[in-house]
């Protein structure tokens, strides 16, 4: 009886091709537009999460906004951080000079910093060396450069031992990063509209020391960075933290401020999930409307089959039965937009991620797929219950008498 009605139900909505691919196609474009906005959602959101996590997740950074008249020192600082609950701790300044070389000459920003740094982000080297506490004591005149401005300057990643004139002041390459080794300056790197080039950043690393000498806003320490001991503790090493700072200015929380880097992340992670919930919400809008397409097509197919209503009761064909197929007929079409749907979002994010790049690393979410079936099967059943219901209670009489 299912099967014999269910067969009924797939000739009636093939019967009129046309008006059934333009009642499918609101269900169309509303799962297309929310698997495709969910799927980028979550990849622009994967993409900055995995760009953080790159950097690193396990360290604090801290910012020191009003040094109460007794600025932080570099010898203070590295028996200041000294403690247990800190595997390395890295103060941080920032420059921009201008790099020349016999091949090239060109603007470059400067870091000022000590080994640690490296270990706090989690930079790897390519060829050389990284700073050591001995170029900090000694104030030398020694350079780590990133992967790209050793090319950009020597032609060359393999650059240890070339000199850099940096402002007119000679450092020496003691080493070269790798080309995965991003500073938080750099990891957002920003693509060009041609998708060949991209924007470079040039970067070295020197002794914080000889930065002092350089740039007079590195003659104290105003940013630095401490990582944990233990992953697992990142609280108890943030409360290490603020204790000392707080113990070092006065008690006056307002001198400083911390940031967790783990909590970037989750707040990365948590603005990606309500991003996708939103968008999700505003493309199932259209598949409301792609539903309401689906109740009017019925109703005015249940006009039109009023006297095959008739004849169908007239011959013993229950209440039950005739809702059923028209129930069936609404979610034939709503399945089959939805199937069509989720082809088309594929097809689509096909096109995105090969236009994005690696900027954008796209693929269909498949819990928004199986989440739009289900919810096209609900909008089919709903919008075609009183279509159904109105079928299903006309009278054999009226029906058989009807003429429009």
């Amino acid at each position: 009886m299912v099967i014999q009605t269910g067969r009924m139900a797939w000739n009636a909505v093939c019967a009129n091709k046309m008006r059934t691919f333009l009642t499918m196609l609101g269900i169309i474009i509303g799962v297309a537009a929310l698997i495709i906005l969910v799927s980028i959602a979550d990849g622009a959101g994967n993409s900055v999460s995995n760009q953080i996590s790159q950097i690193g997740s396990n360290y604090l950074s801290a910012r020191i906004t009003d040094n109460k008249e007794n600025p932080l020192k570099l010898a203070e600082f590295t028996e200041l951080f000294a403690q247990d609950e800190f595997a390395e701790a890295a103060p941080m300044g920032r420059t921009s000079v201008t790099g020349k070389t016999g091949y090239t000459s060109s603007s470059l920003n400067i870091y000022g910093t000590s080994g640690g740094y490296f270990s706090i982000m989690g930079m790897e080297l390519h060829a050389g060396r990284l700073l050591k506490k001995t170029d900090l004591e000694n104030h030398s005149h020694v350079i780590v450069l990133s992967y790209d401005t050793a090319v950009e300057f020597f032609g060359r990643a393999d650059a240890v031992g070339e000199s850099l004139s940096l402002d007119g002041k000679a450092f020496q390459v003691a080493g070269v990063l790798s080309e995965d080794s991003a500073s938080p300056s750099s990891a957002m790197m920003v693509k060009s509209s041609d998708e060949s080039s991209e924007t470079v950043v040039l970067e070295g690393y020197i002794p914080y020391s000889a930065l002092s000498r350089m740039a007079d806003n590195a003659l104290e320490i105003t940013q630095f960075y401490v990582s944990c001991a233990d992953e697992e503790a990142m609280e108890l090493s943030e409360a290490k933290l603020e204790e000392i700072l707080l113990a070092r200015f006065g008690n006056d929380a307002d001198a400083f401020s911390i940031q967790n880097q783990s909590d970037v992340l989750e707040a990365m992670q948590e603005v990606g999930n309500t991003m996708s919930i939103m968008l999700g919400g505003i493309a199932a809008i259209s598949l409301l409307v792609g539903g309401i397409g689906i109740m009017n097509i019925m109703l005015v197919s249940v006009t039109e089959r009023t006297k095959e209503i008739g004849i169908r009761k007239a011959i013993g064909a229950g209440k039950g039965s005739i809702m059923l197929q028209f129930l069936m007929e609404a979610v034939i079409v709503s399945l089959s937009g939805c199937m069509a749907g989720i082809i088309s979002s594929w097809i689509a994010l096909q096109v995105i991620g090969a236009a994005a790049g690696t900027a954008l690393q796209v693929s269909m979410n498949g819990k928004v797929a199986l989440l739009s079936v289900v919810f096209s099967g609900v909008i089919g059943i709903i919008f075609g219950l009183y279509p159904a219901r109105k079928a299903a209670k006309k009278k054999p009489i009226d029906a058989l008498r009807y003429s429009g």
